[in-house]
């Protein structure tokens, strides 16, 4: 059976089972701060400038592709030592709780990779909220196989 993720030897992760890239680290690893739900769009927008990996389609991901990155049996380390559920093809230190695309007025999507769990946030959270960004792109149609919930996971997963 082939590997999930791919490590693309420039900055990306491939994720081949939901055709996206991810970056390998963090705005947390690649910056070495916090941000708000803004700095969290303006670190896609620097992506993109950059042509990161060699592409400038970066985007905050959707709360369901959080989920569906989210791996309860792994047991990956993030910047303070805690476990987050994130594929050991993520470097340890990373954020443990990422911003999304969703936004609602004052407040954004927020997904946790301790808790496994989706909310919404103030978009002016301050640095000691300890949030994060990773940014994703598609690379394709995913075709994922007795789907059965919006969580990407079969009732056997």
């Amino acid at each position: 059976m082939a590997e999930r993720f791919i490590d693309n030897e420039n900055g990306t992760i491939s994720d081949t089972k939901y055709k996206l890239m991810w970056t390998k680290e963090d705005s947390y690893l690649m910056r070495g701060r916090w941000c708000n739900w803004k700095g969290a769009n303006k670190f896609v927008a620097w992506l993109n400038e950059q042509k990161f990996g060699g592409h400038d389609d970066w985007r905050l991901p959707k709360n369901q592709e959080c989920r569906n990155l989210y791996d309860h049996d792994s047991k990956n380390m993030d910047f303070n030592g805690d476990i987050v559920h994130l594929d050991f093809i993520f470097p340890e230190g990373c954020g443990s709780t990422y911003w999304c695309q969703e936004d609602n007025g004052i407040n954004a999507m927020a997904y946790n990779f301790y808790s496994d769990r989706g909310y919404l946030i103030r978009k002016t959270a301050k640095d000691e909220s300890f949030m994060s960004a990773r940014a994703v792109r598609g690379t394709g149609k995913a075709k994922v196989a007795n789907r059965v919930s919006t969580t990407g996971r079969s009732r056997r997963e």
